[in-house]
């Protein structure tokens, strides 16, 4: 049974059901997303729509309170959908372009999500839509993360891909994109490497290098100056070789 997350109540002790759409034209990130919203309590999918002209028509006869709103979409953008709403209901932006950032927030959207969006990240952009403080999150993330079977997904061209995080042996950054090195494929992306930095569970991933981030438990040996994994060697950046040393140390005998 996949885990459910609940916020914290009100001072009634009850808990408040938030209605949500999302508006993606491409199935597999609704069902990403359907299956993140599945495990949080207090959301409840009201409609999903592959064009913003559907859901704008679904708005006139309903109401909702939160809308996952993809940007870049046939017939009309999240962005010029965003602007014919007059009484907008909260919105959680969800795109693979980061170049929209400021006309979201110019809109007051509640978060900008960049795909492949982790769960934890979701997490937190929930958390603000019901106002409330990170460490529930955190709590909820620790158990979810412990999962050897928790995954990402990677946008690839017009798919996204499946990635369990304990496949990956390492992320390189090669300027505007990263490639994820699995043992049996290659995976390049357009993303920043500081993004997944924040994104990825940090009990699992760490960043050692201006260019790498590497997963702890793929690591066969380490020296001074750089990681073994496998039959790769991932340089030691300088200026994280201190705290690296210490985090890698504390697994030493």
């Amino acid at each position: 049974m996949p885990a459910k997350y609940i916020f914290q109540k009100d001072e009634s002790n009850s808990i408040t059901i938030m209605k949500c759409i999302i508006v993606d034209d491409e199935p597999l990130a609704i069902e990403i997303l359907e299956s993140y919203v599945s495990k949080i309590d207090q959301l409840e999918i009201a409609g999903t729509f592959r064009n913003a002209v559907s859901a704008f028509a679904f708005l006139q006869q309903n109401t909702i309170d939160l809308i996952f709103l993809d940007i870049q979409m046939p017939k009309l953008s999240g962005i010029d959908f965003l602007r014919t709403l007059k009484n907008p209901p909260k919105v959680i932006l969800t795109t693979a372009f980061r170049d929209y950032a400021l006309d979201g927030f110019e809109l007051e959207v509640v978060d900008y999500l960049l795909k492949p969006i982790p769960f934890e990240r979701f997490l937190k952009a929930v958390a603000k839509v019901l106002h409330q403080p990170a460490a529930p999150v955190a709590a909820a993330v620790k158990t979810e993360t412990a999962s050897p079977d928790s995954f990402v997904y990677f946008k690839v061209d017009k798919k996204m891909i499946k990635t369990r995080m304990a496949d990956i042996l390492y992320i390189e950054s090669i300027k505007d994109y990263v490639k994820v090195k699995t043992a049996d494929k290659e995976i390049i992306t357009q993303q920043k490497i500081s993004y997944l930095e924040e994104s990825l569970p940090r009990e699992l991933f760490l960043r050692i290098h201006r260019s790498f981030i590497v997963n702890v438990e793929r690591i066969d040996a380490y020296s001074a100056t750089d990681v073994e994994i496998g039959k790769h060697f991932v340089p030691i950046g300088r200026n994280y070789k201190n705290d690296v040393m210490k985090i890698l140390a504390r697994h030493a005998f």
